[in-house]
């Protein structure tokens, strides 16, 4: 099986709950494809460059999965489907990298860096 990295952006007019339901719901379909979910985060509801759908903002999310070629497909077939996704972009990695995504270190460091103001 090969390794692969998935980001989506959501709608933003959904809650946080309904986004981080969305990455279950996805990682669902590639384990029953006979694929596992790595890792998986929740970025939050971020300020695009640019409207998409009329939206502003989006719920960005990414998921880390050693899955076979048929899972991955299927799974961007129910995403490109799905009313509440606006983008989507997987990418076929020769390995995942350890600890978090470098998005989420950034939000610790700026996090780390308020706390001791």
């Amino acid at each position: 099986m090969a390794l692969y990295e998935h980001t989506f952006i959501a709608r933003q007019d959904l809650s946080n709950a309904q986004a981080e339901s969305l990455i279950e719901h996805f990682g669902a379909v590639l384990t029953d494809n006979g694929g596992t979910v790595v890792e998986n985060e929740y970025w939050g509801l971020k300020t695009m460059a640019y409207k998409i759908n009329k939206n502003r903002k989006g719920h960005y999310a990414y998921l880390k999965s050693d899955a076979p070629a048929p899972a991955v497909a299927e799974m961007e077939r129910l995403m490109r489907l799905h009313e509440d996704v606006m983008r989507v972009l997987t990418i076929k990695v020769d390995e995942h990298e350890e600890g978090p995504s470098v998005v989420i270190q950034a939000k610790n460091s700026r996090d780390e860096r308020r706390r001791e103001r």
